[in-house]
């Protein structure tokens, strides 16, 4: 994964939507963000319903989000802004550092995953990365989804194919439209995957998944 910046990213102001239901944690954060003439909080939210209205207001480029919120959280906001506004990019700030939560939130659509008690510049780089179209992770999170794969060359053509839309949090019935195949044909392909990967639950399934996205083929 690479960390690059695209000059275009860096010349123009990027707008945000903070969304967490501590007051004091965005205020912090908008004093960090606006701090630096790219960036420019354009509106806040301490839920999802919040969130989405807020959206529909300031049409930001990027939602900052937080997991654990009152109502829906995080993973199932980052879910709704997926669907209502598929345009904008949604980077999760989260203090868990566990897997099951990345590949959660990789699934519901979000674009990258920063911890909280991540230094202050890997908030700026993993905004700026997302926008300029890449995926960020903090380095912690990076190093557990580089872990060295071994059985991924079992793989067929076909299954690599199956693996890359699985990435993208994409259904049986999206994946079978997407390469033409019938819907019990993708579910095949998905048991031949965990049974060559010794893989068992769907989540495990979809960190290999976008893992292999990233890594598997060297970039």
């Amino acid at each position: 994964m690479s960390n690059s910046v695209s000059n275009s990213v860096s010349n123009s102001v990027i707008k945000i939507l903070l969304v967490d239901d501590h007051p004091l944690v965005r205020d912090g954060l908008r004093a960090r963000l606006e701090a630096m003439p790219q960036f420019q909080v354009v509106a806040e939210a301490g839920g999802a319903a919040e969130a989405l209205e807020q959206a529909g207001l300031h049409r930001p480029d990027l939602v900052l989000m937080d997991i654990n919120m009152r109502g829906s959280n995080g993973i199932e906001a980052t879910a709704q802004f997926r669907l209502a506004y598929p345009a904008i990019a949604v980077l999760v700030l989260s203090m868990h550092d566990k897997l099951e939560y990345v590949t959660q939130a990789m699934q519901a659509g979000a674009r990258g995953y920063v911890l909280k008690d991540a230094p202050g510049k890997d908030i700026v780089v993993a905004i700026e990365t997302v926008m300029s179209g890449g995926i960020y992770y903090s380095a912690g999170l990076a190093r557990q989804l580089a872990k060295p794969q071994t059985q991924d060359n079992q793989l067929t053509v076909r299954e690599h194919e199956v693996l890359r839309h699985i990435a993208n949090g994409e259904s049986n019935k999206q994946i079978a439209r997407a390469l033409d195949l019938s819907v019990r044909t993708v579910e095949t392909h998905r048991l031949n995957i965990k049974r060559k990967l010794g893989i068992e639950g769907q989540a495990e399934l979809i960190r290999f998944a976008v893992q292999h996205a990233q890594f598997g083929r060297g970039g």
